[in-house]
């Protein structure tokens, strides 16, 4: 009975965290390396992650700077992030490749605070399809009744915990998004 309470925790700590990594792909405004996690390089022929390829830095608020370890990948890098689809254009100068963060419009913000929300709903799906899951490990426990509804509280309690979180992890996001 604790071993599910437990497990049932722990995913759906997973799903505030997954959450988390979502939103920090939802542009800002502002420069975030975070932005580039998603970009594979074809380095020597072998996808390869944009950051084990060079160092990447924000000089300005609004620009980051992506400094190669092998200069001879700077054309492969560039394509990678054409090909990554990101909505940036990056500019090449032989030593280094600048990407610029565009300043949102109102649209945009307004876009973003969309796909943000959608995140936090999905978080909550996820958190209710472990609440179900947990719910039918309890009931497969052929326990007593009154154990029965004294887990399923416990198990309530937790989703409550957990959808305020996201609750307010969502309005950070967008108190952040919203902000000029």
């Amino acid at each position: 009975m604790d071993n599910i309470l437990l497990e049932t925790e722990t995913l759906m700590q997973t799903a505030i965290e997954s959450m988390e990594k979502r939103f920090t792909n939802i542009r800002a405004g502002r420069a975030n390396p975070a932005i580039l996690d998603g970009v594979l390089v074809s380095y020597y022929g072998v996808p390869t992650p944009l950051k084990q390829l060079a160092n990447i830095s924000i000089p300005e608020a609004r620009q980051l700077s992506i400094k190669p370890f092998d200069k001879s990948a700077l054309g492969a890098i560039e394509k990678g992030i054409y090909e990554a689809n990101i909505g940036l254009t990056p500019n090449n100068n032989g030593e280094v490749i600048i990407l610029n963060i565009p300043a949102l419009t109102e649209e945009t913000r307004k876009e973003y605070v969309k796909q943000a929300k959608a995140v936090a709903e999905d978080a909550k799906i996820n958190l209710r399809n472990v609440r179900q899951d947990a719910n039918n490990d309890i009931k497969k426990l052929e326990l007593p009744e009154d154990d029965v509804k004294y887990c399923q509280d416990e198990v309530q309690e937790l989703i409550n915990k957990y959808n305020k979180i996201v609750d307010e992890k969502l309005s950070e996001k967008e108190k952040e998004l919203l902000s000029v």
